[in-house]
């Protein structure tokens, strides 16, 4: 045999890591599902692994989701929306939670299971305090039941919080002065107690990219990680505002008395499209710099070292609500079929490749539906461009994004397409009262792509007042 069998393993180690330079230890992503069309779990599974992301955080306990994990051994964080947590105050409720979504996967070619996340941002203000009351409640028994099953040692609830949940005050606005909201800092108290005494992470949410988006006065570079202006803070210098926002955290733990509390980042990440500032030249850029400080375990200036950071997110979310901004359907590094967007280095040694995309992806025809040259009659075509964003994703077409720059025929066109392919190409959703006609020509213009869907089943969405108030002041913008 001599040494074949030493080149037969260690081979394609050493190939792995030549083509792909290695992974950013502890990288996670976010995989949310609000899309008009799927791709099935097992893809996305296989697409991860193809990538060696070992770390996946989810939004919900969906049973095909959780299948497609089984004997995978990719670590993951199970999630409990905020529509239930009022349901979780019954102590009865959560343990049965906990034996169908939890420890019903704690086997032998299971699930691994890591953390329950317990709601998504609850004590955001623009929730009014709709969850101030059921949070803390449905976190506490949702860990309680994860002890008396046994497996509380191995698997931690955790609260994922926006970062608006601290803050430092006007007069001092530096991270040293970070303290945890008013209007919830008891509360915010008991609940780091309550993590620290089960060892579970404090989970936060941290967004560069929405200091920037409606803050036309906040210095842009400070938002990346390569030349912003810094901040003096008792010495120290921060250059950007992910460093910032962080170590601000920091200080609002110390000052309740838990400084060496572990902290997990949940969400963190660039839209790429629905913004001025959402595109890939600012996603690519942002991920530049984000990734050799993680690869680098550089921490923050306050908690240097590892940090273990969820990027915020795999796929694009077709269906996600636009009422935080059009951004919201375009965070994904792979767009909606599961296809790269832009080259990444994952090892954080900025030699950026395209990640391996799902496979065998069927897609329907090249066909599109367009606005028709011909038609004569127009005094339908706003309420049928409305019809068609209704019932389809058309965030690219506002002010500063992909499709902003297309003519009135073009903004038609990409409506009509969008519906079409949400219809699955049937012919009926390309008529608009005879406005649209099928081609086979691809419409697409400059940056902005007239996308051929994938065939799915699930391909049925419902309209939302906020997406109808949208496309109200949209189409007012686009005839």
């Amino acid at each position: 045999m001599g040494n074949s069998w030493f080149l037969g393993i260690l081979l394609p180690i050493f190939l792995c890591l030549y083509v792909f330079g290695g992974f950013v230890n502890g990288l996670g992503v976010n995989w949310g599902t609000m899309a008009i069309h799927k791709l099935p779990p097992k893809t996305v599974v296989q697409m991860l692994k193809d990538n060696g992301i070992k770390k996946v955080k989810l939004f919900d306990t969906d049973s095909n989701t959780m299948s497609a994990f089984a004997g995978s051994d990719l670590e993951v964080m199970v999630a409990i929306p905020n529509d239930q947590l009022l349901a979780m105050n019954s102590y009865n409720r959560a343990k049965k939670w906990v034996r169908r979504n939890v420890t019903k996967y704690n086997v032998n070619g299971g699930v691994n299971i890591k953390y329950v996340a317990v709601g998504n941002e609850p004590f955001l203000t623009a929730y009014n305090g709709s969850f101030i009351n059921t949070t803390f409640p449905a976190l506490q028994n949702i860990q309680n039941a994860l002890n008396d099953a046994g497996v509380g040692d191995s698997v931690k609830a955790t609260l994922p919080l926006n970062a608006d949940v601290y803050n430092s005050p006007d007069s001092n606005p530096v991270p040293s002065a970070g303290r945890f909201r008013t209007d919830i800092s008891g509360l915010m108290t008991q609940i780091v107690d309550f993590l620290s005494k089960n060892r579970a992470p404090f989970t936060v949410n941290i967004y560069p990219f929405l200091s920037l988006y409606g803050h036309d006065d906040f210095p842009f570079n400070f938002a990346f990680f390569d030349g912003g202006n810094p901040i003096v803070d008792n010495g120290i210098q921060y250059t950007n505002v992910f460093d910032a926002n962080f170590d601000t955290l920091v200080s609002a733990l110390k000052a309740a008395g838990y400084g060496d509390m572990t902290i997990i980042v949940g969400e963190v990440g660039w839209p790429t499209d629905g913004d001025k500032n959402a595109n890939l030249a600012n996603a690519q850029r942002f991920y530049n710099g984000l990734w050799p400080r993680l690869a680098s375990n550089t921490g923050t200036p306050l908690r240097p070292g590892y940090i273990e950071v969820y990027l915020f997110g795999l796929i694009d979310e077709d269906a996600k609500s636009v009422a935080p901004g059009n951004f919201e359907r375009h965070w994904g590094i792979y767009r909606y079929d599961g296809q790269p967007k832009f080259p990444l280095d994952l090892s954080g040694q900025n030699q950026n490749r395209f990640l391996i995309g799902a496979q065998n992806v069927e897609y329907l025809p090249k066909r599109w539906c367009v606005f028709n040259p011909n038609a004569k009659d127009l005094s339908n075509l706003t309420d049928n461009i409305i019809y068609a964003c209704t019932f389809s994703d058309c965030t690219a077409l506002g002010y500063g994004s992909s499709c902003n720059n297309l003519d009135a025929n073009g903004n038609a066109s990409y409506a009509f397409n969008m519906y079409y392919q949400v219809q699955n190409q049937n012919d009926m959703a390309c008529n608009f009262q005879g406005l649209g006609t099928v081609t086979t020509q691809n419409p697409s213009q400059g940056s902005c792509n007239f996308i051929i869907q994938f065939a799915s089943s699930s391909s049925s969405i419902g309209p939302s007042l906020v997406g109808i108030a949208f496309l109200t002041v949209l189409t007012s913008l686009l005839l």
